[in-house]
């Protein structure tokens, strides 16, 4: 007929967020904070807690292998120390003039007409100035963050949602085990089966699932829906196993639970064309600010 699907509705996108990791995602390796970071922790780790220099490359190794990053690990273990004061050290030093801005990602990113997010490990502090000096800080909605999942009232994981907020606690949040002895991870792992009877952390973060389901949850993100874009493969394989499509950053090597993978995040209008199926006529842009003090809203 003449007029047969004249008036159908038009077919809804496959997707309704994107999901950013930040270091070493939407930067490459090679900008050199990866590597400052590591030195800066260590250097935290010697200077602040008063660990024998000749351990920190294995217990680190050890640590972000079993509780994801470095600081989950330490408090797990038993040191007790101001999470302000390790992110400032850590992150403070950070050679961010290695950040410059990135107009053709910025250009891809205001292309895509969906929600855009960023989740990391890091405080908010590293994720605005990073965002800012790669010119990014207005094309996301907004950051979950280190105090998105730590909320500064507490030293464990709320089972309370309405306790955590979208990138916007003042970060404040203190370790309380002072005076309790410290775990000897390293001759855990020389004298008993590896995973076994570790000491669980206070600090929520990534790979752990519970994590991604709590920030797909403070963002109001239905998993089957979202791209979660990651340089992490672990990281990657945990957000594939709570139902999230998965982008690993950094290789043209598809690992298992990565639906696709990216050499350059630069690449992704040619690795993943169907996002811009929708495309529509005006960039979708935000205020000019990362959100970092407001609740999201659906």
């Amino acid at each position: 007929m003449e007029f047969e699907g004249m008036y159908r509705q038009p077919q809804r996108p496959k997707y309704d967020c994107l999901l950013f990791d930040l270091d070493d995602t939407l930067y490459p390796v090679s900008s050199g904070l990866a590597a400052s970071c590591r030195k800066n922790i260590g250097d935290y780790m010697i200077e602040k807690l008063g660990i024998d220099e000749g351990k920190i490359d294995t217990l680190c190794n050890v640590l972000y292998k079993n509780y994801g990053t470095t600081m989950a690990g330490l408090r797990a273990i038993g040191y007790d120390f101001d999470y302000d004061d390790y992110h400032s050290f850590v992150h403070g030093r950070l050679p961010y003039e290695n950040l410059k801005p990135d107009p053709v990602l910025r250009s891809l990113l205001l292309s895509l007409p969906y929600r855009k997010i960023i989740f990391t490990n890091a405080d908010k502090i590293h994720a605005v100035e990073a965002l800012s000096r790669l010119g990014l800080e207005d094309c996301f909605e907004g950051i979950i963050c280190f105090e998105t999942l730590n909320p500064v009232h507490k030293n464990s994981a709320s089972d309370d949602e309405d306790d955590i907020e979208f990138a916007g606690l003042p970060n404040t949040t203190r370790s309380s085990d002072t005076g309790s002895e410290i775990f000897d991870i390293i001759g855990h792992f020389s004298g008993h089966s590896a995973g076994s009877g570790l000491p669980k952390t206070p600090v929520v973060c990534k790979p752990s699932e519970d994590t991604i389901e709590r920030a797909l949850s403070v963002a109001n993100i239905n998993p089957q829906r979202t791209i979660f874009f990651e340089d992490s493969v672990r990281n990657i394989q945990a957000g594939k196993r709570v139902g999230l499509q998965t982008v690993l950053v950094g290789t043209s090597n598809r690992p298992k639970g990565a639906d696709y993978a990216l050499e350059n995040i630069h690449n992704l209008r040619e690795a993943i064309p169907e996002l811009w199926e929708f495309e529509v006529k005006s960039e979708v842009g935000y205020s000019g600010k990362v959100a970092v003090e407001t609740s999201v809203t659906a």
